[in-house]
């Protein structure tokens, strides 16, 4: 852990005062009052997001009706915003695509590596996050390959054995914990096999380097750090050389090579594109492309360090306050959350939330507090920290309207 983590609420300020990314938190419509710590989860609504909706419905929608598939750009959004998305993760503009949901692109993209690979297996580890392992299922029961189910951290071996798919997220969605990128590929180099990463936790809080350490295949969404929107859709990355020689599962006309030849029969586009599907939701891809306007200028590798440092702020009050923390304590190996468990973490989650510090919780003991860089500030972890520490001194959780679960935790 950092030995220049504040002890103070003005060392707060001060690091606030120098913060390289200070500005940034003026892109955000942020409520007042509040302290977002959820960022993890649904990243908040940006200013140029919330006009660029308005003006897709009221004015190339509304006004522009099916011209604006042409004039207003709508057909080439999901390239362009790809393109814009590309830098965050360390990936040519070519070689990413906006399209579909982190489930369908997980499907489309473990399917398509199944030829590539030397073993006819999908592994996935038991930590990993429901969906990918529900997919890994399906895939499996589809295919006929072969569905390994592995504890965690023992994915890697797993593919090291067969020479299979491993499904494998870049930052644990529980724990926080970062995955090695390019020892992990190196292994699969070696063993014959392919990795389809999940960037889901990962895009736009650390500093992807996608080409640099050899991933060929990764999807992940963008309404946590990247602010598209609830529910905004997911990407897909594919390098340009692996793309090439992949067939996707699902042949939709916006990965045909010609959609409006309306030819009979499927001829996907060159690269990455030949992974789109459907037409895609213009109000959710606008929303998406004006929100990336946030990280304009901005570094990845200071978005990564203030992560870490915001991190180590709540590992340290957390800690002493009692909490077992079940996030990584070395910020090396950490994504931009912190996880740390009480008995009763809903509880204590909705009490936070009544006073306007909003975390989350996964059950069954574990309280997130997501430190998105580009709005959070350290004096918003610090007073986020005070009230915690009162909660849980005075017990002000233990309230019948806190422990009552709501549907989405």
């Amino acid at each position: 852990m950092a030995a220049n983590i504040p002890t103070t609420r003005s060392e707060c300020e001060a690091r606030d005062s120098a913060d390289p990314l200070a500005a940034a938190r003026t892109a955000f419509a942020l409520p007042e009052g509040v302290i977002y710590l959820d960022g993890h989860s649904l990243g908040p609504a940006t200013h140029a997001a919330l006009k660029r909706v308005q003006t897709t419905a009221q004015e190339e929608w509304a006004r522009g009706l099916i011209r604006s598939w042409n004039d207003a750009g709508w057909f080439e959004l999901p390239r362009t915003v790809g393109a814009k998305l590309a830098r965050l993760i360390g990936a040519q503009a070519d070689e990413v695509i906006v399209t579909d949901s982190v489930s369908v692109n997980l499907f489309k993209l473990a399917t398509a590596a199944l030829p590539l690979a030397r073993g006819r297996v999908i592994i996935v580890e038991d930590s990993e996050f429901p969906t990918d392992q529900y997919v890994a299922e399906g895939i499996a029961g589809v295919t006929g390959a072969e569905l390994m189910r592995v504890g965690v951290g023992k994915g890697t071996d797993a593919l090291a054995r067969t020479g299979g798919v491993l499904i494998k997220s870049v930052v644990n969605y529980r724990t926080s914990l970062v995955e090695d990128v390019a020892a992990s590929e190196e292994i699969a180099t070696q063993a014959g096999g392919v990795i389809v990463w999940d960037l889901s936790h990962a895009t736009g809080v650390l500093d992807l380097q996608l080409n640099a350490h050899g991933a060929k295949l990764a999807t992940g969404c963008t309404y946590k750090f990247i602010n598209g929107g609830p529910g905004a859709p997911s990407f897909i990355y594919a390098r340009g050389d692996v793309a090439a020689r992949m067939q996707s599962p699902v042949s939709g006309w916006f990965g045909h090579a010609a959609p409006f030849a309306f030819d009979a029969g499927y001829h996907p586009l060159e690269g990455v594109g030949r992974f789109a599907a459907g037409t895609p939701g213009v109000l959710s891809l606008s929303a998406l492309d004006a929100s990336l306007s946030a990280f304009d200028g901005v570094a990845m590798s200071d978005v990564a360090a203030k992560a870490r440092a915001l991190g180590d702020l709540v590992a340290t009050r957390t800690a002493e306050l009692g909490l077992e923390s079940i996030s990584p304590a070395n910020s090396l190996a950490r994504g931009g959350h912190v996880s740390v468990r009480h008995a009763d973490g809903y509880a204590v989650t909705q009490a936070l939330i009544a006073r306007g510090v909003i975390p989350d919780f996964r059950a069954p003991d574990a309280i997130r507090f997501g430190v998105a860089p580009l709005y959070v500030r350290f004096v918003d972890v610090w007073d986020a920290m005070d009230q915690l520490a009162d909660i849980l001194a005075t017990r002000a959780w233990d309230r019948p309207e806190f422990l009552r679960r709501a549907a989405v935790t």
